[in-house]
């Protein structure tokens, strides 16, 4: 046997074979990655603080005041006689719920603008997660690709709209395509970044029990990613439903949706009507985003504080 060497500690032995990266290691690393150490004795996790539940009162009393201001402009308005620009709150309100005239063209086109956000975001979710994975394989790919997603992100959709509508058609097709580059930079950016976030030690922890690529992104950087993802996902299921009605203003064929029922309003000088489709267009926007936010606590909330 080797004698002790000089610090007091045993030599290190040059026939012990590399340990392989395990199921067990791998997912252990990965779960230190994302915040949770697998360890049966102890029961100390990540604390979040958590809004307290009677802070409701604090957006209430926002609503009420710009409420509250709405009501003041409109009766500026109504003294100048162009009350039809600027309606009242409560009628913008019955319009959105009770009145027939308004309600049967409003939520057949809520249906038919739900259904090209959704298809879009689909898309872009799948663009984008899948591009962000590409160009984090290599600097030199994230180097090639990046400046055109950046591109994307400052193209000018008026300009565009016209020629995408030439290629793709002026209805469901051509919708989702512009929804689809409204939406897809930030699932791109965010996702690119959560991959890139994994811990550098983890990282040459996973390089020095040599792991294969797909065993890195799949146990190390995915779980890191996720949040940054579910983080793109609340962001591009906005900016979904704002495509989807700019996509239906732009173009204007097909089954109408919100962006048409606004358009047609505004023409007639409807003001109730049109505010109203603007109100349910920013009410489903807002459910959109609250849905992602959600899942997004349900999958990762346990470990990371997602806003």
């Amino acid at each position: 046997m080797p004698g002790p060497t000089a610090a007091g500690t045993s030599a290190p032995r040059s026939d012990v074979a590399p340990v392989s990266l395990g199921m067990d290691t791998a997912e252990q690393v990965a779960a230190e990655t994302i915040g949770e150490v697998r360890d049966p004795g102890s029961s100390s996790r990540v604390r979040r603080n958590r809004p307290s539940a009677h802070t409701w009162w604090q957006p209430a009393l926002v609503l009420v005041a710009l409420i509250g201001v709405g009501y003041g402009i409109a009766g500026i308005f109504a003294l100048q006689g162009r009350s039809f620009l600027w309606p009242p709150p409560h009628e913008v309100l019955y319009a959105a719920l009770l009145e027939p005239a308004a309600t049967s063209v409003i939520y057949p086109a809520l249906l038919n603008s739900a259904l090209v956000a959704l298809t879009g975001l689909a898309v872009a979710v799948v663009l984008g997660i899948a591009t962000a994975t590409v160009m984090a394989q290599a600097r030199w790919i994230e180097r090639s690709f990046y400046p055109y997603a950046v591109i994307l992100q400052c193209l000018p959709i008026l300009a565009v709209a016209p020629l995408i509508g030439t290629i793709f058609g002026y209805n469901f097709l051509g919708k989702v395509v512009v929804t689809v580059l409204i939406s897809l930079f930030p699932m791109i950016s965010n996702t690119l970044f959560g991959l890139q976030a994994a811990d550098r030690a983890q990282r040459e922890l996973f390089q020095l029990q040599g792991a294969s690529r797909r065993t890195t992104l799949m146990k190390l950087q995915f779980p890191a990613a996720m949040p940054s993802i579910f983080v793109a996902l609340r962001n591009a299921a906005g900016l979904s439903v704002i495509g989807a009605i700019v996509a239906d203003q732009l173009l204007g064929q097909g089954s109408p949706g919100l962006g048409t029922a606004i358009t047609v309003f505004t023409s007639r000088t409807q003001g109730a009507e049109a505010f109203a489709s603007i109100l349910i267009a920013s009410l489903f926007g807002i459910a959109v985003f609250l849905a992602f936010g959600l899942l997004g606590r349900l999958a990762v909330g346990k470990w990371f504080d997602l806003g």
